[in-house]
This record gives C-alpha cells, sequence and structure tokens, in this order.
C-alpha cells in the first residue's frame, strides 16, 4: 500500500487521467475525483453491495 500526506488543494495523480483532491480536512477528509467517465468510482459500501448482486444474478 502507498500512503501519501496531502494538504487541502493538493492532488494525486494515477494514469494521468484520475485526479484526487483533497478538498477539506475536519472530522473527516473529503475527497474529489476527478476520471474518464469510463472508469467507475464507489464508496467501498456500495462496490460491496453491487459486487453481491451480481454473484446472486450470476447463481440464477
Amino acid at each position: 500500500m502507498l500512503v501519501l500526506t496531502r494538504r487541502i488543494g493538493e492532488n494525486i495523480v494515477i494514469d494521468d487521467d484520475i485526479i484526487i483532491r483533497v478538498l477539506d480536512i475536519g472530522g473527516q477528509v473529503k475527497l474529489g475525483i476527478e476520471a474518464p467517465e469510463s472508469v467507475t468510482v464507489h464508496r467501498e459500501e456500495i462496490y460491496e453491495k453491487i459486487q453481491s448482486g451480481r454473484r446472486l444474478d450470476s447463481m440464477d
């Protein structure tokens, strides 16, 4: 795992076309993510629900 320290307004760039920007640091960290429309971005708990639904659909 890569661990980085960033301040508000600083970015992380992935593969030239995905930018993760630190928007705010308070009780929680607020991130902004810019990615091409072809890249899906989900919070982990939503991603897990989507994956669970796909597994159930494939059993039919």
